[in-house]
């Protein structure tokens, strides 16, 4: 049995940069010549104008493709962003799934105060703590050990894998243009400078922060216009 606090996610491939965004524009004012040019000081200007009258299909002209591990709670989260994404998830009918949950770390927040719409999260007292690691611990074990029992008797992988809760880590592929990543970014982080104010679940979030490293480096011009213009997606 492993137990993580932890996501993975690493950059595939990408076919990401300012200079796409930019080229994708200039085809409205110059056709076809916008295929032969280069990266100029006036990118930056022209990327914080699409960004900020949100002309955002030149933004749709960009590729990444991530690899993900985490938890399946907050894989089915991810997977209700569709508009411009693309998945392909680790298989629990076709392979035995692996003994990795997820316990949350020490310092993570465990108490909700507040109606939905208008709460926050505290940290537990003690008891809550002792509870959550203690209770997922054994819960997570027990759900395993029933898990392989049953494939050990020949009951089919779909069918046993009923009894795993939805800390068991998946793992998935995830391919995004820039435009649909920052839409996703924009509702999976907390950032003091957003326009509009965001409450994602903190796992998740952990996701999108390392997601956004990757967007930041490949495509600085673009990432500094989002954030300028209250990182709202184009």
């Amino acid at each position: 049995m492993e137990f993580r606090s932890d996501v993975t996610v690493d950059l595939i491939k990408h076919a990401a940069t300012d200079t796409d965004v930019a080229s994708a524009a200039r085809v409205s004012t110059i056709g076809g010549e916008s295929r032969f040019t280069e990266a100029t000081e006036k990118d930056a200007g022209l990327i914080n104008y699409l960004m900020r009258d949100r002309h955002g299909s030149p933004f749709e002209h960009t590729s990444f493709t991530f690899y993900v591990e985490g938890p399946i709670f907050v894989i089915r989260e991810f997977f209700r962003h569709r508009a411009g994404w693309s998945y392909n998830e680790e298989s629990g009918r076709y392979k035995q799934l692996q003994p990795v949950f997820y316990k949350p770390a020490d310092g993570r927040p465990l108490r909700q105060i507040g109606k939905p719409g208008k709460y926050e999260f505290t940290a537990g007292d003690y008891k809550q703590q002792r509870a959550v690691s203690g209770d997922i611990t054994r819960i997570s074990t027990e759900a395993y050990e029933t898990y392989t029992r049953l494939l050990d008797l020949g009951v089919a992988r779909e069918v046993a894998r009923m009894v795993l809760p939805v800390n068991i880590y998946s793992s998935f592929y995830a391919t995004c243009n820039a435009r649909s990543l920052m839409h996703f970014l924009s509702l999976r982080t907390t950032d003091e400078t957003a326009k509009f104010p965001s409450f994602p679940q903190r796992e998740i979030e952990m996701v999108a922060e390392k997601m956004e490293d990757f967007f930041h480096f490949h495509m600085p011009e673009t990432w500094a216009a989002f954030q300028r213009n209250g990182r709202v997606a184009p």
